[in-house]
């Protein structure tokens, strides 16, 4: 490819949807930038609320979840209840700003009010970050690395899923380990599951099954008494993928490595799975892909399987996406781990702030948010539009060229 072909692409790709994130965990607000939504999408304000509050719940959250009260606020791109084309900005207040403002005042040094984080925690972002950034201490490092920039991502997600709902493509997700206590393999999950689930009006652990839910509690509860953190797996789903999306044409292009991307970009998550990854690594190839059927009455292609997931090459095949997150155990303990005194270089224990002893819920919000993002984006590479009229109409032109075949 030339010069030329390479400005080009590069120019395609940023028409395409991107988003960013901006502020600090204890800073005044984070902040959402979407750029690329079509013009003409109502916007479900009540549903972004209440996404935010999903990432919030979940058994073994910490204190600061007590504190805040989620709540998008547009600035910028959407007018009268719908996105009018241009970048969209959302302001998220974060009510502990009340006792950091002295802390991590904009304008004046911090003096007697500074709380320096002294000690890095291992398995954070602190050590790496000072030595990046060339930080005498950790604070800052901490107050950008921390999960609660994850609450820009599920707002702005929850726009990709508004979008996506448009295309009948739906995203759910659950917990199917915490610790070592995992869902029971006999359970089946079922879309009506997962949407009973998203709709309980209290989030304890994520599960489909209140058995297993109850051995992942005690779990928590086991962490809970000892001082430290626990982690787990979550699965999102996705329904209503055309077949198509991503392409095996280029590396960066594939759909299965932007996804295990996004995944593995929420903060403790050390580890992606798409279909049965893991498991099809010990098994033989002849019981380990997806067979093809074709339904005459559907006009459609089908499998009786979904090992591969949803995606084959690179690109979805028309089956649901399935993916999930492996989370390692929350770095910040109550009983904190031997670490380095960043002035003195002298061994002292990692420092702590407030924590959370098990994310994988909040997490598994998340999961749903990058997914919705990485899809939506997908779906604007393949169909284009402008408007979400012409995005439909493109869209509709694509599954009756499917149903033509």
């Amino acid at each position: 490819m030339g010069f030329s072909g390479l400005r080009l692409r590069s120019a395609f790709m940023i028409a395409m949807l991107r988003f960013f994130t901006a502020g600090e965990s204890h800073g005044e607000a984070l902040i959402g930038l979407l750029e690329g939504m079509p013009a003409g999408l109502p916007v479900d304000f009540a549903f972004l609320d209440r996404e935010l509050w999903r990432r919030q719940q979940g058994y073994g959250r910490g204190g600061r979840m007590r504190i805040e009260r989620d709540h998008a606020r547009f600035i910028a791109g959407v007018r009268n209840g719908c996105t009018i084309g241009s970048p969209i900005a959302l302001w998220l207040e974060n009510r502990d700003w009340k006792n950091w403002e002295k802390t991590l005042s904009v304008s004046a040094p911090a003096g007697e009010a500074a709380r320096p984080v002294a000690s890095p925690r291992p398995g954070h972002a602190d050590l790496a970050g000072a030595l990046k950034w060339n930080f005498p201490e950790s604070r800052y490092v901490l107050e950008r690395a921390s999960a609660r920039e994850t609450t820009a991502r599920v707002a702005l997600g929850a726009l990709a899923k508004l979008l996506l709902r448009e295309l009948d493509i739906e995203i759910l997700s659950h917990v199917i380990a915490v610790g070592s206590a995992a869902l029971d393999p006999q359970v089946e999950v079922t879309w009506e599951k997962l949407r009973a689930l998203a709709a309980r009006g209290e989030v304890l652990l994520s599960c489909l099954d209140a058995a297993s839910e109850a051995r992942m509690h005690a779990e928590v509860d086991r962490a809970l008494r000892t001082g430290d953190s626990v982690g787990g797996v979550f699965e999102v789903r996705a329904q209503g993928v055309p077949p198509g999306l991503g392409s095996c044409a280029s590396w960066d292009a594939r759909l299965d490595g932007q996804l295990v991307q996004a995944l593995v970009s929420i903060q403790a998550v050390k580890a992606a799975e798409i279909g049965e990854g893991i498991r099809l690594a010990a098994r033989p190839g002849s019981i380990s892909q997806d067979p093809i059927h074709y339904d005459r009455e559907a006009r459609r292609f089908s499998r009786p399987s979904n090992f591969a997931g949803g995606l084959e090459g690179g690109m979805s095949n028309g089956e649901d996406i399935v993916m999930r997150g492996y989370l390692k155990p929350i770095s910040t303990l109550r009983r904190p781990l031997e670490s380095v005194d960043f002035q003195s270089r002298q061994p002292v224990k990692a420092a702590y702030e407030r924590s959370d002893v098990c994310i994988v819920p909040a997490a598994a919000v998340v999961g749903e948010a990058m997914a919705a993002l990485v899809l939506a984006r997908a779906a604007l590479e393949k169909f284009g539009g402008d408007s979400l009229i012409e995005l439909k109409r493109n869209f509709a032109g694509y599954a009756a060229q499917l149903r033509a075949w």
